[in-house]
């Protein structure tokens, strides 16, 4: 199974989207895949959203914090949110084929070299807290970055987990932890009462003896001349958004005030809006088989139908990079099921091992596929940072050439891993019966393909770098494998 871990970084911007361009060109260039990126100007404050292989979400998150470590000043920041960090926040999330502890191990990884390398003070939270006091976010934020500046000096409490016991003068302290899924949601008041939205939000957390797993505030929208009971659902499952959101309705009506709208914040299960629907409606015999949607998703789970809509569809990714891969993957699947099925009547420690390889080929490849077009993606952004001054033209000459060499180092994976997959193929043919020798030969043409093309998107991404040093050792390599090929 893939390994899948989410991480959700939460930035002190909201208003400069060339700030947010160039956090989200520096995090995609490490070979991560963006979900989604959320901007709220009133509480200054960007929320990030992607994922990949753990080693790659690493990489992103810390290039992210480094780049906003760059260009947000705090001491120039307002907002109505609280925050002691340009990046404030850095959740991990296990998705697939990891676990919390991985997340866990992952989180304190980063905020090590957060510390180190940015000198910026990290504080661990939630699952990966190193104090039952700082596993809830908002103790740590208590003052802060204002506060947390005198603080941490004088307080042994408030002491980092990492790094130096003196706050970043522009970039102040992070925070970094891994967690379960969560709900960012917020209910907005038709009032400009902020005690009222601070009562209510007491009235339904957790820590005040309301819901199970509900984190509120109440805060002030001065921009809308509102209020707003910001709320976190740890576990929707526990506590949904219908719950709290008729919660809210209520306790405001016994006031004599509206609710003027609710939000969410960054992404949301699937499963959170169906309970929604589910409860509002109070459906009988409901079930998420009867939605349409999740019938089609099945439908392409079985075949090739979103793979191939994806190709067909007039955008720049997928594209021929992805496809390579794909021919790869092709390849190695084609080999792991000559083994299987050779197996069957001539079991060997030789088959068994062919056929453990193509499976990690396979794995690797498909993998590849995803990460041509998030690389690709890379390149994109950071073309489209700004170049108005002479700063904004090196920063965006160094993201060009740092994505790029993203997007040659992937390609050049594929053309190394199908040449493998050619190496045992040849190998596997002398094993191979005659009522699969077709199937040899077709996953051979299959893995020559992902050869070739991996090896025409290197070049292509090569003509674009500076580093000549980079340039030369890549193309020796592809020349090697070029070589090997004919």
């Amino acid at each position: 199974m893939r390994q899948l871990v989410e991480c959700v970084p939460n930035f002190s911007e909201g208003r400069d989207a060339k700030v947010v361009d160039q956090v989200v060109a520096a995090i995609t260039s490490a070979g991560a895949t963006l979900l989604d990126r959320e901007m709220d100007a009133s509480h200054n404050r960007c929320v990030i959203t992607f994922v990949g292989e753990p080693d790659a979400v690493a990489e992103a998150a810390f290039r992210g914090a480094k780049k906003a470590a760059e260009l947000i000043d705090l001491t120039k920041h307002t907002g109505e949110h609280p925050r002691i960090g340009a990046t404030d926040v850095v959740p991990f999330v296990p998705i697939a084929g990891v676990t919390m502890a991985d997340c866990v191990a992952l989180a304190r990884r980063v905020a090590e070299r957060i510390a180190k390398e940015l000198g910026i003070p990290t504080y661990l939270y939630e699952k990966a807290a190193t104090r039952p006091d700082r596993v809830g976010l908002e103790n740590i934020r208590k003052g802060q970055f204002e506060g947390l500046g005198t603080e941490i000096e004088a307080n042994a409490e408030r002491a980092p987990d990492f790094g130096p016991r003196k706050i970043h003068p522009t970039a102040g302290a992070t925070v970094v932890g891994a967690r379960g899924p969560l709900i960012a949601y917020n209910i907005y008041l038709a009032s400009n009462d902020l005690a009222l939205a601070k009562e209510i939000a007491k009235s339904i957390r957790t820590s005040s003896g309301g819901f199970p797993c509900v984190k509120a505030m109440g805060m002030n929208i001065e921009s809308r001349g509102i209020v707003q009971v910001s709320m976190n659902l740890t576990n929707f499952e526990e506590t949904s958004m219908f719950t709290v959101f008729e919660a809210v309705r209520q306790k405001a009506a016994a006031r004599g005030v509206e609710v003027l709208s609710s939000e969410i914040v960054g992404l949301v299960s699937q499963q959170a809006l169906t309970d929604v629907a589910h409860r509002y409606l109070k459906l009988e015999n409901f079930s998420p088989v009867q939605i349409l949607e999740n019938k089609l998703v099945a439908l392409e789970q079985r075949g090739e139908l979103a793979f191939l809509d994806s190709i067909a569809a007039a955008t720049p990714t997928p594209g021929g990079g992805s496809v390579a891969a794909l021919s790869g993957a092709c390849a190695a699947a084609l080999g792991e099921m000559v083994c299987g099925i050779t197996s069957k009547k001539s079991p060997g420690k030789e088959l068994e091992r062919l056929q453990m390889r193509f499976h990690a080929l396979r794995m690797d490849l498909t993998q590849a596929f995803q990460a041509d077009a998030a690389a690709f993606d890379g390149v994109m952004a950071a073309l489209a940072l700004p170049k108005g001054t002479d700063d904004e033209k090196t920063r965006r000459r160094a993201a060009i050439e740092d994505a790029s060499k993203a997007a040659a180092r992937v390609p050049l994976s594929v053309a190394k891993a199908s040449l493998e997959t050619v190496r045992l193929l040849t190998q596997l043919a002398g094993l191979a019966g005659p009522n699969v020798a077709s199937d040899v030969t077709v996953a051979v043409q299959m893995a020559r393909a992902g050869i070739l093309g991996a090896v025409a998107n290197v070049r292509i991404n090569l003509d674009a770098l500076k580093d000549a040093e980079f340039v030369a050792t890549t193309r020796s390599e592809i020349g090697t494998i070029e070589r090997e090929l004919s």
